[in-house]
């Protein structure tokens, strides 16, 4: 059991320590300006019961040094039972590009929830470029220029561009959501800087208008919660290639999940797009995230000075990758959330392990999914 241990601990090390070694080497591409004659895009929200969100959504959206003129908004009202659609339409009441607030009351094909209110705003919008995002974020001012950069040269065959987004808010839970975020992503961007693309995040994300044709929009597609990753694989399967990008360019302020259970039920519905990952993938996830039971099994064979030795060295190998992170995102890490975030990990894996096992219905936007 030892010489397992060791091995378990050895690799575990190994593998963040080549993560930092990637990401740190990694240099972002300096973003150039982008080539007149600008293209029009077209922004699409999806929107249900987001009457407390939407406005800080919309502002952000009116200030984007991108062309006003340039620019269709379009929000998608999934049958709000709240006053989302009028809180909309007076945080753009004198916007100066295209903004309409589109009903959504019927069903596409196989499209379902967000997906199906997407796919009913592709139907409308007018643009080559569809960029997505979600109600309770706030883009940056250079979001469109940011995203447009990967896809507007003549050779280029990307498909959809993933942007950075990151949780914040006043209180430890929503810093700690924060850090688990960044971190994540990091993880995703060395996996995808290597040549492995992994997803899109469908609260960031740009898709191009032809890529999005070829999968046959998603009313063509599998019905998933996780809809992002569901046109992600087909628009890779359809020859297009994909960019995700870890810069402050394009970087997203997500609102945090309120309670635990909200963010239960938030990751809930992630792991069904980690389930339909590659199996090499899931595998490494596996790996790292089983850290704790090894650990555990340490503490009873070696005692509990050597298991918080590992721990302590776990801590400052991942604080070193999530300084990084931050570092790139053109934020700061408070390093002594570390201590909290390894108790936050602990509880987010056990109550997740919970409610998959006993197999709970997760709620997602005021509907249930099992």
């Amino acid at each position: 059991m030892p010489a397992l241990l060791i091995l378990y601990f050895s690799l575990w090390f190994l593998l963040l320590a080549t993560a930092i070694l990637l990401f740190w080497r990694r240099r972002p591409p300096v973003a150039a300006p982008l080539a007149a004659p600008l293209p029009r895009v077209s922004i699409l929200i999806a929107a249900r019961n987001e009457e407390a969100a939407i406005s800080r959504c919309l502002h952000a959206i009116r200030r984007l040094s991108y062309p006003a003129h340039l620019i269709e908004v379009l929000l998608g009202d999934d049958a709000s039972t709240d006053r989302t659609a009028l809180v909309a339409q007076a945080a753009m009441q004198g916007y100066g590009g295209h903004f309409r607030c589109l009903p959504i009351t019927d069903t596409l094909g196989t499209a379902r929830g967000k997906a199906n209110v997407l796919a009913h705003l592709t139907r409308a919008a007018t643009a080559d470029f569809f960029l997505i995002t979600d109600a309770d974020i706030a883009v940056p001012p250079t979001w469109v220029e940011g995203l447009l950069a990967p896809v507007l040269t003549p050779e280029s065959r990307v498909g959809t561009v993933t942007g950075l987004t990151v949780v914040q808010g006043p209180r430890l839970f929503d810093q700690l959501q924060g850090l688990d975020w960044l971190l994540s992503l990091g993880l995703v961007q060395v996996v995808s800087d290597l040549g492995r693309p992994v997803t899109a995040m469908g609260n960031n994300m740009l898709v191009t208008r032809a890529a999005y044709e070829s999968t046959g929009g998603y009313e063509a597609l599998p019905f998933s919660v996780t809809e992002d990753f569901e046109l992600f694989k087909a628009v890779l399967a359809r020859g297009f290639t994909s960019r995700n990008l870890f810069q402050p360019l394009i970087l997203a302020i997500s609102l945090p999940m309120a309670t635990p259970l909200g963010l239960i039920h938030q990751r809930r519905r992630w792991l069904r797009g980690v389930e339909d990952l590659p199996g090499w993938l899931q595998g490494g996830l596996i790996f790292y995230g089983a850290f704790y039971l090894p650990l555990l099994i340490l503490a009873g064979v070696a005692g509990p000075v050597a298991a918080l030795s590992v721990l302590g060295a776990k801590m400052l190998v991942q604080g070193i990758l999530a300084h990084l992170c931050f570092r790139r995102a053109g934020l700061r890490l408070r390093w002594a959330l570390l201590p909290a975030f390894e108790v936050y990990t602990v509880a987010l894996t056990l109550g997740l392990g919970l409610f998959r096992l006993l197999r709970f219905r997760f709620d997602w936007k005021g509907r249930q999914y099992g």
